[in-house]
């Protein structure tokens, strides 16, 4: 990124405000995009342990797999779920508040011993399978938040600046080069005039 600047006072104050205020955000980025970091992990730790409670509940129930024949899929289903949103690190997230089942009345008198059973594993599946997945999104906004963070922290460290210190560096050259040539051509026009004052003063004692 090339740096816009010109060779004066005004230029070198205008890139030292510039620099001053990236130097200062850039802890405050780099805490952000460590906090990032680990929220992004979390969330990644949170979706693998659904997803492996998930397993262990289906494993657990894996002799149930010959009367699911029998089950009615009417018998349950999703109604409607109550979600919140809560803030990361500036990230909006989902958070599962709760799930709404609709359940077909049956009656337990006639109904299969298992019934029971398997409507609240079915319950439990249902929610796990929630929770994980929004875990996953969680994970996923966190991520991409976590690359742009990263992507101004490059940006501050490794461009803008550098290039604003290599900017007033050239400045401040440019303008000492500038006094120190003014005071030479000062110094070249004293010595003139000196040495012409000299040279009229000893025309006159002639």
């Amino acid at each position: 990124m090339a740096i816009k600047f010109q060779y004066n006072k005004t230029s070198l104050g205008e890139l030292d405000k510039q620099l001053k205020m990236r130097e200062k955000a850039l802890p405050t980025i780099k805490s952000k995009e460590s906090a990032l970091r680990m929220e992004v992990k979390r969330a990644k730790r949170e979706s693998d342990a659904y997803e492996e409670e998930l397993a262990a509940l289906i494993a657990r129930y894996d002799y149930m797999k010959p009367l699911w024949g029998e089950f009615d899929p009417q018998m349950i289903s999703v109604e409607d779920i109550e979600l919140s949103e809560t803030k990361i690190a500036g990230v909006r997230l989902p958070v599962l508040e709760s799930i709404v089942f609709a359940e077909k009345e049956y009656n337990l008198f006639s109904a299969e011993a298992w019934l029971p059973d398997g409507v609240a594993l079915l319950k439990k599946m249902a929610e796990l399978g929630l929770r994980s997945r929004l875990a996953t999104e969680r994970s996923e906004r966190l991520e991409f938040a976590r690359k742009k963070t990263t992507q101004k922290v490059n940006l501050y460290e490794k461009v803008q600046i550098p290039g604003y210190k290599e900017a007033m560096l050239k400045i401040k050259r440019f303008m000492e080069d500038e006094e120190n040539l003014s005071k030479s051509s000062q110094k070249i026009v004293k010595s003139r005039h000196d040495a012409q004052a000299a040279e009229e003063a000893g025309d006159v004692e002639a």
